[in-house]
């Protein structure tokens, strides 16, 4: 959830520096840019594929379209809907066609429901054939929001296609099972290199980066040294390393010292839900999956939510805060900041909350709100 107007370009920042970065680029994303294919856009609107995924993800989407159809937005959404109960894959390709086709898209939360080893994360799996290697989210906190700390401002760049979520494990004999742990010189620079540039683009002071070298001596220790050899080119902005279990202790304890943080795919996923839960839960946050072509939105915390479906109960500020960064993607700027504006006020100034944020709301109160404020701005 951002301030209001701040995010109009800043999660995108890292997108568009990415063609720099083309020496540092794996070979599965030349082959993706090879073609350099026009992404579509027909009579001045823009084609988004969207995935509702599982749980309340429909449910969101439903309200993502409602207010988008308030603030004019000229997007036109082409759905792909998810079956993880099956072992056929043609929705997945179809889904990251559609992206490769659009350019971009917004999901929900695709929950891998059979505990097969053959069967594979489809987010997982989208996120590593489009090549959205970085996951940028930026979790501030909120004056609405009555929390335990206050004035929390952390942005977290999570390795998105390497390290612990390579989904390689085999039973090695029997009772003996083994999962290896994939990073690399040339992904783990990519990674770093785009953290350092956001955090210089946007002003950061400081750059943590998030380890276990003292245990994974070889995988994480590479990780740090390939950040410790990034920052030199960075000279104006402090950068420092912590140990991932004495990171969780010191976001609970003193969290203001911490600015950007690099982690890889596993903490990376249990830092955010943690700095998230700090600042309102999962219905509060968006997030991006960026790379050199690609992008993909996302509430910050990926939870389904299966619990909350047809309730009328879930936070739909997490997914509609995501629907304006996909517009900030598009430069559509008027239209996201419309919808960011509309959602900053809802819940800091008209204090319109859910049941997660200690509010009474129900889902329809806070979009009928956002609808109001963005029906008030477009007289």
């Amino acid at each position: 959830f951002y301030k209001r107007g701040k995010m109009a370009g800043n999660l995108i920042k890292p997108l568009s520096n990415l063609g720099r970065l083309g020496s540092l680029q794996t070979t599965r994303s030349v082959s993706l840019t090879a073609s350099n294919i026009p992404l579509a856009k027909y009579g001045g609107r823009h084609t988004v594929t969207m995935m509702p995924g599982d749980g309340i993800g429909p449910e969101m989407m439903g309200y993502v379209k409602e207010v988008y159809r308030y603030a004019g937005a000229p997007v036109d959404f082409e759905t792909v809907l998810f079956d993880p109960s099956t072992d056929n894959y043609d929705d997945l390709y179809n889904a990251i066609s559609s992206v490769k086709r659009n350019g971009c898209g917004i999901k929900g939360n695709i929950e891998t429901k059979m505990n097969r080893p053959d069967i594979k994360s489809r987010n997982v799996e989208m996120r590593n054939e489009l090549d959205l290697f970085l996951n940028i989210i930026e979790c501030k906190s909120q004056p609405g929001v009555k929390t335990r700390h206050d004035d929390i401002d952390i942005v977290v760049m999570r390795q998105n296609t390497e390290g612990e979520y390579a989904m390689l494990e085999h039973e090695s004999v029997s009772g003996v099972v083994e999962s290896l742990k994939i990073i690399t010189d040339q992904s783990t620079e990519r990674l770093c290199r785009s953290a350092f540039e956001w955090a210089r683009a946007n002003g950061r002071k400081k750059v943590t980066l998030v380890h276990k070298a003292n245990i994974m001596k070889i995988t994480d220790g590479m990780f740090m040294q390939v950040a410790k050899r990034v920052s030199q080119d960075y000279p104006e902005i402090e950068h420092n390393n912590m140990i991932i279990d004495n990171c969780c202790m010191q976001l609970v304890s003193n969290p203001w010292q911490f600015d950007v943080m690099i982690l890889t795919n596993l903490y990376g996923t249990i830092v955010t839900n943690l700095i998230c839960g700090l600042i309102g839960g999962p219905g509060v946050i968006s997030g991006a999956n960026v790379g050199p072509r690609y992008a993909l939105f996302e509430p910050g915390t990926r939870n389904t939510g299966t619990t909350l479906v047809g309730q009328n109960k879930a936070n739909p500020c997490a997914m509609l805060n995501a629907s304006a960064d996909l517009l900030s993607h598009l430069k559509l700027d008027y239209h996201a900041k419309l919808i960011r504006d509309a959602v900053y006020s809802t819940v800091n100034v008209d204090m319109v909350h859910t049941v997660d944020l200690g509010g009474s709301a129900t889902s329809m109160d806070v979009v009928q709100n956002v609808i109001g404020h963005i029906k008030a701005a477009t007289k």
